[in-house]
């Protein structure tokens, strides 16, 4: 007769294969963290690649005649004289005697080396300095996109240059000289929306953003601790509270672009409130943040131990009393932990926004609520639709600004948590 194992061996049998399975399951876990990091260190890579040179700017500095003659200009102090004078010819002959060889002829050529908005530096400086007329002056102005083009990615396969052979070695020739340089683009920090990517720039979209987060913030913060204070503490248990927080519950998880046609439906149409302002967006962002509010009140509500109402209530003190002074402010961590990250979520929104009409093409920074605005994530939307390949490393780049936002919001929600926590 086969010997039967024994009952030790089938236990040590058994155990080697939960520990197969154990080891295998680590592996998995292992490798699936391996996947994501790999994914978001190409994600990463392949931004910062893209969007690092949009910090950087091409300039091009020159002596200009600002002879009055050639600009038909007398005095820089008439609206109407400015108005009529010919700013770009000043660049263009300053520019033709920085080339070498170069000739009249050639003008059309290299005043595609100039940006369009030059001519209205020149004329923004002589208005602000009317002794400047008939004088020579050392100036700086922004390169043509097509020469900002150039120097930044003349070796890169995705963009196409389109300087002919002759600009490419005028170029060449001033970058050796430093009459073009590249710097630090403070165009891109201190300017609104622009046609021209070269003077492309987030501020308005910025500040277009921090309006619409604090309409955001003042109404979705108080409505939605005390709409959570409300259901965890004096909320009777009943069928209508039950479909309440069932209904908060999965408002969490509804698309974002419900929120937009209900602002769309209720805040435009009904009400006849104005598009593309950040007062509409910040009501829009105030629904779809309100659910995450409540769920992570209620939820640092619920961690507070009971015995802390017991004792309050030991000692005479009103149901109002034991919130207000002992539950709430050992809550407010948690309160604070899942607001920020509610905000940061609303931050990165762009389709509830785009339903309210904060796709428009913005130019100004705005100066109030009830100015036209745009925000980041809108902005970045938009220019990485353009048919300009430039308009690219300005969208990556403002991903980079708008992700150093998110990542600021929830290191200090995290810090918050670490730092105003209690362990019972």
């Amino acid at each position: 007769m086969t010997d039967q194992p024994s009952q030790a061996e089938l236990v040590r049998q058994s155990l080697k294969r939960r520990y197969r399975k154990e080891r295998r399951f680590r592996a998995y876990g292992i490798l699936a963290i391996a996947i994501a990091l790999s994914a978001l260190v190409i994600l990463f890579a392949d931004i910062i690649g893209k969007g690092y040179t949009g910090f950087m700017k091409t300039s091009i500095t020159m002596e200009v005649n600002l002879d009055g003659e050639m600009m038909y200009l007398d005095d820089p102090t008439d609206k109407r004289q400015l108005k009529m004078a010919d700013f770009v010819e000043p660049l263009v002959q300053a520019l033709i005697r920085e080339i070498p060889g170069a000739t009249e002829e050639d003008r059309d050529e290299i005043r595609g080396l100039i940006n369009p908005y030059a001519s209205v530096t020149l004329r923004d400086a002589l208005k602000e300095n009317p002794d400047w007329l008939n004088t020579t002056r050392t100036m700086t102005f922004l390169s043509h996109t097509d020469v900002d083009v150039y120097v930044k990615h003349a070796g890169d396969a995705g963009y196409s240059i389109k300087l002919d052979e002759q600009q490419k070695a005028w170029v060449d020739e001033l970058l050796e000289r430093g009459v073009i340089e590249t710097s630090f683009n403070d165009v891109f920090f201190s300017g609104g929306d622009s046609r021209d990517p070269s003077k492309a720039g987030i501020l308005g979209a910025i500040v277009g953003s921090l309006l619409t987060m604090f309409v955001t913030l003042i109404l979705s913060f108080p409505i939605g601790v005390a709409a959570a204070i409300y259901l965890e503490e004096f909320a009777p248990q009943n069928k209508f509270t039950d479909f309440i927080e069932v209904n908060i519950n999965n408002l969490a998880a509804v698309p974002s672009i419900i929120f937009g046609l209900l602002g769309l439906a209720v805040f435009i149409n009904l009400f006849g409130m104005p598009r593309s302002v950040p007062v509409v967006g910040g009501l829009v962002l105030t629904l779809m943040t309100l659910p995450t509010i409540i769920i992570s009140s209620r939820a640092a509500i619920k961690s507070v131990p009971p015995s802390i109402r017991e004792a309050a209530e030991g000692i005479g003190a009103s149901k109002m009393q034991v919130v207000l002074h002992h539950v709430l402010p050992l809550a407010m961590p948690g309160m604070l932990t899942g607001s920020i990250i509610g905000m940061a979520q609303a931050l990165g929104e762009t389709a509830p926004l785009l339903l309210i009409g904060m796709v428009a093409f913005i130019v100004d920074v705005p100066d109030g609520f009830f100015d036209s605005a745009t925000v980041l994530p809108v902005q970045v939307f938009l220019w990485a639709g353009s048919p300009e390949l430039a308009f690219i490393e300005r969208a990556s780049a403002a991903i980079m600004v708008l992700l150093a936002f998110l990542i600021s919001m929830n290191a200090l929600a995290i810090w918050m948590r670490k730092r105003l926590e209690r362990r019972w």
